[in-house]
């Protein structure tokens, strides 16, 4: 006699549930270093992991991005997201698409050597979104 399976019964992973949330904080956390080591040594620009949003990227902190670029420090962080309406805190993956491509344009304007003081689009698009 054969036994008929759920077909909609899942197979529990190996492990308790905590060990493995503490595995994924540990890939999250190890790919977020790379990410900023790529990002410090300019294998990487800033900009691009803004529009691209790549999965380690998505729930860190826009200030943390900034922050690990050379010669960003918190004060010139700061002083940058004040020219537009955005929390330090807030996640790059909560980004609206507006959003990305104005910061993507200002600090790859400010790359460049000009001025990234928001002038009166900047403010108007990301006020916008």
């Amino acid at each position: 006699m054969h036994k008929k399976m759920n077909a909609t019964a899942t197979v529990a992973p190996a492990g308790p549930q905590y060990m493995r949330a503490l595995e994924r904080a540990n890939k999250v956390r190890l790919a977020r270093a790379e990410l900023k080591r790529r990002v410090a040594t300019d294998e990487i620009d800033v900009a691009e992991v803004i529009l691209e949003c790549p999965w380690e990227a998505q729930s860190m902190a826009v200030a943390d991005l900034l922050m690990s670029q050379r010669r960003w420090g918190q004060t010139r962080c700061r002083k940058f997201l004040a020219q537009v309406p955005m929390s330090e805190k807030k996640t790059v993956g909560s980004m609206t698409e507006r959003q990305r491509r104005t910061l993507a344009a200002m600090l790859t304007s400010a790359q460049r050597g000009r001025a990234w003081s928001a002038t009166p689009w900047v403010t108007d698009t990301l006020t916008r979104a």
